[in-house]
């Protein structure tokens, strides 16, 4: 199972902020899409996802040219989508979002404890790094065959973040997370690094490769 961007451009208005670049993400398995503000790894998971229209290229996921299949129809179709922001229902009860994902939902309450005692409040009130905990619960509940996080260990604590970080690794799916950096918490390094600035690939290969040179 293999998710990629082929020579895909994504405009802004005037601005391309994606300069065809191409990247494939295989699973099972994690890739990490590197790179700075700016540097266009959360466009490349919006235009995965679809939430972002190509304005050159294509998305092809399992040999099949998926471009112009909308986000809903990607999700239908086993995808899934964890944003930066606005990535639980902050009206909801973190109860009702984890029924949203699935009627039962022990798994997610074992993969994040701190979630259990607050399963009555709403999402909106909770941390920046218990929503976290929550949207990441919901991704896993999802059993999707592709998952898309971006800055999935925001405002959490290294412990935390290790914990999340094992649990996307152990994911029977195609794994794609965007990071600032190469997380030092990853116990399994990943199959792929990309490397992106300014809308183009830097770097393309193995953890090690990247560590490697510093």
């Amino acid at each position: 199972m293999t998710i990629s961007l082929r020579h895909a451009r994504v405009r802004y208005g005037p601005v391309e902020a994606l300069h065809g670049i191409t990247l494939a993400a295989p699973g099972p398995g994690l890739t990490v899409l590197l790179g700075r503000n700016g540097s266009g790894r959360s466009t490349a998971l919006r235009a995965l996802a679809g939430t972002v229209r190509l304005s050159g290229g294509a998305v092809v996921w399992d040999g099949t040219d998926v471009t112009r299949v909308p986000a809903y129809e990607r999700a239908r179709r086993g995808l899934c989508l964890v944003p930066e922001r606005r990535a639980v229902f902050g009206s909801l009860t973190v109860r009702e979002n984890l029924e949203l994902a699935a009627q039962r939902y022990d798994f997610a309450l074992d993969a994040y404890p701190r979630l259990r005692p607050l399963l009555a409040r709403r999402a909106g009130t909770l941390s920046g790094g218990e929503q976290r905990m929550l949207a990441l619960s919901r991704a896993l509940l999802a059993r999707a065959r592709v998952v898309l996080v971006d800055e999935p260990a925001q405002g959490m604590s290294p412990t935390v973040a290790a914990r999340t970080y094992e649990l996307l690794g152990s994911l029977d799916a195609c794994v794609v997370i965007a990071e600032q950096r190469l997380p030092p918490a990853l116990h399994r390094p990943p199959a792929l690094v990309y490397e992106l600035s300014r809308g183009t690939v830097v770097f393309s290969g193995e953890a090690g490769e990247l560590r490697a040179r510093g």
